[in-house]
């Protein structure tokens, strides 16, 4: 059979389009028609629409063009803040309800790096494994053969510190294998959570309604309509009071009322209760010459934020054949204060600060402000630490984060480029200038930014 070349992939983007939400913008027509062209010339299929035929009714062979498609790529303990907000989410849970498991979702779990996470996590802090429950779903079927396989290159490990890899992983040829104590807390399964089935299928078998929801960077892939039907799946599978945590560019999308939580993560987000609005200036029902609007800067929450137990620090001798002995949960905390030690960065009440330490301690500081919804004072901080200590990409991200969550979307504009023009491969800042795009209405633009993004992620998968 002579080789199919240049073949249109319009029909095959709108069975991605229908199956997975696939926005084909997001990863471009080229990624698509080459997967087209490596599927057919597996199967010697040398007509487009006969191929397309045997995809729409064929879910084994639609799985396979779904695999050529997705980058279903992450590493351990993606974003420290979001598992150390967990922890103290979690620690609250139970104290609350202590005969009831913390039910948690990771959708989409790529190759189990974010349940494992997870899991480790809430292990490491005191946490027995029959008090809390992982479900992990995926489309891709062999990223979830190598999730239930748990070995890892050390591509996975990445941007962490290696205490977790000591405490429960063991060291096969080039390999480090996950000790089962920990790879027994999930339950990993195919599933599409577009599906109305997934949604059902988990309430009805008690699965579900969850307390955490992660969906980190998927919407951002996705049409409006796919979007909407996430959000949608979301909002049932999550409990009334439950969080749901997304990638640092995601919040945005988010069509309800959605806040972030007040005591965590700027990108864990809760239902917001009356009185609440959301902070984000969401792209609902723009229209594709709207202007992006600009509210003005809310600092000061309409309801107290809510203290919330402090998770237990690791054990120090924690060893993957024992898990750590149960602690009592520990008393709640107060939010951070404006100041710390002198071994720390000090700032005082008016945002100031001097850098006495590293860029990591400048932005715990900076999160402590986030969460406090103390956002000038963060934004402040940050300016002041890249005076003080010179420019930094993760200083100019959360800055342009924060100017974001506030409605200055042009200076984040501007703090995003400054952050790729200091680290080309942040991701996360080209998913955020994407959707910054998207809201001005540009979206040639922001296809381009998501297919950089896509790109970046690629590369590093390669390493």
């Amino acid at each position: 059979m002579n080789e199919p070349s240049a073949l249109p992939s319009t029909a095959a983007e709108e069975v991605l389009r229908r199956w997975i939400g696939l926005d084909p913008h997001s990863i471009g027509e080229a990624a698509i028609r080459r997967a087209v062209r490596l599927r057919m010339l597996s199967l010697g299929i040398g007509d487009v629409q006969t191929f397309v035929r045997l995809v729409e009714t064929d879910r084994t062979q639609r799985d396979r063009l779904v695999e050529e498609v997705v980058v279903a790529e992450s590493w351990f303990f993606r974003d420290h803040q979001v598992y150390d907000h967990l922890r103290r989410f979690v620690a609250a849970r139970i104290t609350a309800r202590p005969s009831d498991p913390v039910r948690i979702l990771s959708a989409p779990c790529a190759a189990g790096e974010e349940p494992y996470s997870i899991a480790m996590s809430l292990l490491d802090s005191g946490l027995q494994p029959e008090q809390f429950r992982i479900d992990a779903i995926d489309i891709s079927r062999v990223a979830l053969s190598k999730a239930q396989t748990a070995r890892y290159s050390t591509n996975a490990f990445r941007n962490a510190d290696s205490g977790f890899r000591d405490r429960w992983f063991r060291m096969d040829g080039g390999s480090a294998v996950l000790d089962e104590s920990v790879s027994r807390c999930i339950s990993f399964a195919w599933a599409n959570i577009l599906e109305e089935s997934f949604v059902t299928g988990a309430i009805d078998s008690g699965r579900a309604p969850y307390d955490v929801v992660f969906c980190r960077n998927l919407l951002i892939y996705l049409t409006t309509d796919a979007r909407s039907a996430v959000e949608r799946s979301i909002d049932r599978l999550l409990k009334d009071d439950g969080i749901v945590v997304l990638g640092a560019a995601e919040p945005a999308i988010l069509q309800g009322n959605w806040v972030a939580d007040s005591a965590g993560s700027t990108f864990t987000l809760r239902r917001g209760v009356s009185g609440e609005s959301a902070r984000w200036p969401s792209l609902a029902g723009r229209s594709a010459l709207a202007a992006p609007r600009r509210p003005t800067p809310t600092l000061t929450p309409p309801n107290p934020a809510p203290a919330y137990p402090a998770p237990a620090p690791p054990p120090p001798q924690a060893s993957p054949s024992r898990l750590p002995p149960p602690v009592d949960p520990p008393a709640p905390v107060a939010l951070p204060p404006t100041s710390t030690t002198s071994t720390d960065l000090r700032c005082d009440d008016s945002g100031g600060g001097s850098a006495t330490q590293s860029v990591p301690l400048i932005l715990a500081n900076v999160n402590a402000l986030a969460n406090a919804r103390r956002f000038s004072e963060a934004i402040a901080l940050c300016e002041s630490a890249q005076r003080d200590i010179g420019p930094s990409a993760d200083l100019y991200f959360i800055a342009g984060i924060m100017h974001q969550t506030s409605g200055s979307l042009a200076i984040a504009e501007d703090c995003f480029h400054k952050t790729l023009y200091l680290d080309a491969s942040h991701d996360e800042a080209l998913l955020a200038l994407s959707l910054l795009a998207e809201q001005r209405g540009d979206s040639g633009q922001a296809s381009q930014y998501r297919r950089s993004a896509l790109r970046v992620v690629e590369r590093k998968g390669d390493r």
